[in-house]
């Protein structure tokens, strides 16, 4: 498959200091992870807080790690808002910064059919050149899963590149890969979900979209080696104790979604020096007291910090 976007491409935290974007830190960020061998970084998805961040500061943000990745690796950059015509604007103005390819979810608030959400992609797809992936993420959009041969058409006719399935719908997953592989592999197939990137790629994922990536992003990058060489049984020990250390998110009890697994590897990130701070977008407060040491506790056992 002749494309660009596959193998590890973690979704870029966003930092934050007194409640700014902290440029200083998505910096350094952006070095560990490309230090670390990635093979791509997706800017303005759910792990990068897009839904928190205004206009400007994602255009900051794209800017930023456009400029600091220096064409060493692809960036992605979701365009994500409630219709077609808002998406196209983010996504004109996301190409403009140099973004490689734009990653869009279907409408929300908005209630279309399966034939308008289909439309709604095409629209987007025409309106920008460069590639455009699918963000399929039901969690952030009131359960709304995208139709498996809605996806392979698109990709069929041209008008999707890949799909970022962040759906925890490992089945569905799996039937997307094997439609896919039927209509001769018009898609790059990206699982979001961290703890079974083994699975994944052993039934034919053509890479991960992992949050957890931000604080492991070399073991990672160590499983995907080891599956690309049919080395099933050491990637399943690196899946293991990726698994280990993603046991942080179960930490905090009682915390908002954002809270609980972006506040918990900004916690360790900031443990490990990557960022100042484990600061969240506004109104979600960072984790503090119990919950922020049993992060760190597990950070250790784990060898992370």
């Amino acid at each position: 498959m002749d494309t660009r976007f596959t193998g590890v491409i973690p979704p870029v935290i966003t930092p934050f200091k007194h409640g700014e974007v902290d440029l200083d830190s998505l910096r350094r960020v952006v070095e560990f992870l490309i230090g670390s061998g990635v093979h791509g970084l997706f800017v303005g998805g759910s792990s990068g807080e897009v839904a928190y961040l205004t206009d400007s500061q994602r255009d900051a943000v794209i800017s930023a790690v456009v400029e600091y990745a220096s064409g060493r690796v692809p960036v992605l950059a979701g365009a994500i808002d409630t219709t077609a015509h808002r998406v196209i604007e983010q996504a004109r103005r996301a190409e403009a910064l140099g973004a490689d390819a734009v990653v869009a979810a279907c409408p929300f608030y908005a209630l279309n059919d399966a034939a308008e959400i289909a439309d709604h992609f095409r629209a987007i797809a025409a309106a920008i050149s460069v590639p455009l992936l699918a963000y399929d993420v039901p969690v952030r959009l009131n359960g709304k899963k995208l139709d498996r041969d809605m996806l392979v058409t698109l990709g069929v006719e041209g008008a999707l590149a890949g799909v970022k399935d962040s759906s925890g719908d490992d089945v569905g997953f799996r039937r997307l890969v094997a439609a896919n592989a039927a209509a001769g592999h018009p898609l790059a197939l990206l699982t979001g979900h961290e703890c079974v990137v083994d699975g994944m790629l052993l039934l034919g994922g053509d890479g991960c979209v992992p949050g957890y990536g931000n604080v492991e992003p070399g073991a990672y990058v160590e499983l995907w080696e080891a599956a690309r060489a049919g080395r099933w049984d050491e990637a399943r020990r690196i899946q293991d104790r990726l698994c280990a250390g993603f046991e942080i998110v179960f930490v905090p009890r009682g915390r908002s979604g954002d809270a609980s697994g972006i506040g918990a590897f900004k916690t360790v990130m900031a443990a490990q020096g990557t960022i100042d701070a484990n600061e969240m977008a506004f109104p979600v407060r960072a984790l503090e007291g119990a919950s922020r040491e049993g992060v760190l506790a597990i950070a250790r056992s784990q060898g992370l910090i």
